[in-house]
């Protein structure tokens, strides 16, 4: 269990490493160009990728020989500490309230990130398919 909750930690933060990187190449760069929904829509496929490769290279080097259950718990604790991070940043670093922060969401772009989300939790599971 243990490495689970390792594996778990080191997925959450280098894909939260890669956003952090990218936010300012989004927010600086596209969105004044292009707009908010687009800027988050050319984003997402390149998050789910960074995902998909990092779970693949952290699968192959930590996890493969355990069972599907926990690639899948490695998947759901690194997507509860992306949304711990995430209402972290915006409750205090943005000040504003959740309910603000659901509220303001783009609707498309929105459903196209709680997609993404859910990626992100399947990953571990999914790049380990034989």
């Amino acid at each position: 269990m243990r490495r689970v909750l390792s594996t778990s930690l080191i997925y959450f933060g280098l894909v939260f490493a890669a956003g952090f990187a990218l936010a300012p190449l989004r927010i600086l760069v596209l969105q004044p160009r292009l707009g908010e929904r687009l800027a988050e829509l050319i984003e997402l496929p390149v998050m789910v990728l960074v995902s998909w490769l990092i779970a693949s290279w952290l699968m192959r080097r930590r996890l493969m020989p355990y069972r599907r259950w926990q690639r899948l718990l490695v998947g759901a604790l690194a997507l509860l500490l992306l949304l711990l991070a995430e209402f972290w940043v915006v409750l205090f670093v943005s000040e504003i309230t959740l309910a603000g922060y659901f509220a303001t969401r783009d609707p498309v772009a929105g459903l196209a990130y709680y997609i993404s989300l859910l990626l992100f939790a399947a990953m571990p599971a999914w790049v380990c398919k034989r």
